[in-house]
């Protein structure tokens, strides 16, 4: 199913400031937060990893970091893991081998074991260029245009362009983003649908979105109408709408800025209905 309210899609292209554009939530049947398995894993080992170094059960490690998970599909259902890669700093004194052994033995087996999965540890890729000690704004800068695929979905969805990061909440490029996910996640915790795609479209003074679609991809289990309608009702769509129906005149955003803003229940947009 491919629904829109009339069936119009938007295309944007910015030149300059301006609140306008499209955004897109997705959700779908692969966790139980209704995220695709392949960034929820991925955040998870970045988790991990921060939480190893902290801990000081390796203490060798730096902060700073990235993971990167490839899953196999069959009949859109997650069937395996074909590989995993990490990037993570760490003193000269440790040798990269001893990194890869220590990671795959102590958070990587373990946290795929809990979804059913395992990798070989030739399957697990460490520091891919075979050396990273240094890390941080020293090492690597760079704050605008995070990258809003890790910060979202993995790529399982469309993104809208705009970042989160940097923006409050009266930017439709963050609160539109949050909207969608909030529609689409319910949508598919109601079953309604098994996945769902929301996408939101704005212009520059636009009180209500002048698109609004939801896509299903053929797993709708109930009427488009009646998926449309209950997306109407549990959420008011104008800015106004999505700033009062899920709160975010709060200082709930840090967080954020690590292990993604997506299937993580402490965050409004995440609540079920």
């Amino acid at each position: 199913m491919h629904q829109q309210s009339p069936e119009i899609a938007a295309g944007v292209s910015k030149k300059g400031a301006g609140d306008q554009g499209m955004m897109f939530g997705y959700a779908c049947r692969d966790t139980e937060g209704l995220m695709p398995l392949p960034i929820t894993i991925a955040h998870m080992l970045c988790r991990k990893v921060d939480e190893a170094r902290e801990s000081k059960l390796l203490p060798y490690l730096r902060p700073d970091g990235k993971s990167q998970v490839t899953v196999e599909y069959k009949g859109g259902k997650p069937c395996g893991i074909k590989s995993v890669v990490l990037a993570t700093p760490h003193t000269e004194k440790v040798t990269l081998a001893k990194v890869k052994d220590d990671l795959y033995k102590l958070i990587v087996s373990p946290l795929l074991e809990k979804f059913g999965f395992k990798i070989k540890e030739a399957d697990l890729i460490v520091n891919g260029t075979g050396v990273w000690h240094f890390s941080g704004p020293a090492a690597d800068t760079g704050v605008t245009g995070r990258k809003i695929v890790c910060d979202s979905y993995g790529a399982f969805a469309r993104v809208g362009g705009g970042a989160f990061s940097g923006k409050d909440p009266t930017k439709v490029d963050r609160s539109g983003a949050y909207a969608a996910r909030f529609i689409a996640k319910n949508i598919v915790a109601q079953k309604l649908a098994e996945k769902a795609e929301v996408s939101l479209a704005y212009y520059i003074g636009a009180k209500v979105p002048i698109m609004k679609a939801i896509e299903t991809f053929g797993t709708e289990k109930k009427p488009a109408k009646v998926i449309y309608d209950f997306a109407n009702k549990i959420l008011d769509c104008s800015v106004e709408g999505i700033l009062e129906g899920l709160q975010l005149r709060q200082p709930i955003y840090l967080p954020t800025a690590t292990y993604g803003h997506f299937g993580r229940s402490e965050f409004s947009w995440e609540r079920l209905v």
